[in-house]
């Protein structure tokens, strides 16, 4: 089933399966649309679940068709931990996805993890940012002048979390950095860096990619026929200038009702 409203596409799949099969074709499709308009991709990664989601990326046909040296990857966030960590975002992406194809890797831009304090991590990979972009890797938006990704794959919480950006959280109203740090994320670890908001929202494309029955209640609130509230969950604040597209397994959306 898929539903389109603007320039956002609900996808709902009947197995989480078929949404990683789909979830490749959509990635592929764009990279490839990308390398050849502009000579790069840049893509954003998260942790939880959506690396091994992203499985049949590395698997015939993509993994010998897609062109991986024009990706450049930073992260959506990360835990403040060494790379080699079983709570690093990074050693979860190398160890299911970047070890089994070929993006070069100075075109993985991980965080500084010689940097002990999340601040001054933050600090860094803004500063990491902002190269990439003088370098023109990455492309300012005209409408917003932050830096404008040309996909974003996104997973959330049970809690409706996205990044390192939790409920009723102070860091949802950051408006004037690109990464921000967080001390007392309630899902351990504590200490993250995270990109904030006005970035997210400034992306070309962003997937959605949520599956489980325990994702079921958020993504009721966030697309089911509820008045509006004005205490959001982080998910209902991702809106992109480009393209939203949600890939939905039938457990995740078992409680949208239909319209």
């Amino acid at each position: 089933m898929a539903a389109a409203k603007g320039d956002t596409k609900v996808a709902v799949f009947d197995c989480e399966e078929d949404v990683a099969v789909a979830l490749a074709k959509y990635i592929a499709d764009l990279s490839d649309k990308c390398a050849k308009e502009k000579g790069v991709f840049s893509v954003v990664l998260s942790g939880g679940s959506l690396i091994d989601t992203m499985r049949k990326l590395v698997e015939q046909p993509f993994v010998d068709t897609i062109d991986w040296s024009k990706w450049h990857v930073v992260w959506l966030d990360e835990r403040v931990v060494r790379k080699n960590d079983s709570e690093s975002n990074y050693k979860l992406a190398y160890d299911g996805f970047f070890c089994k194809v070929q993006i070069p890797p100075n075109n993985i831009y991980a965080i500084n993890d010689e940097l002990p304090a999340p601040e001054d991590a933050a600090d860094d990979y803004e500063a990491c940012l902002k190269t990439l972009v003088e370098k023109g890797i990455i492309e300012l938006s005209k409408a917003s002048g932050f830096p404008k990704f040309d996909l974003m794959l996104v997973g959330m919480g049970p809690d409706g979390h996205v990044a390192s950006l939790f409920p009723r959280h102070p860091l949802l109203q950051e408006r004037n950095r690109w990464v921000t740090y967080i001390k007392d994320s309630p899902k351990p670890p504590p200490e993250r860096i995270t990109f904030t908001f006005p970035v997210i929202n400034s992306s070309a494309n962003i997937a959605l990619v949520l599956t489980g029955p325990e994702l079921a209640h958020a993504v009721h609130i966030a697309l089911g026929n509820q008045q509006p509230s004005s205490d959001l969950l982080p998910v209902q604040m991702v809106s992109p200038e480009g393209k939203l597209t949600w890939f939905l397994d039938q457990a995740a959306a078992s409680k949208i009702k239909a319209t």
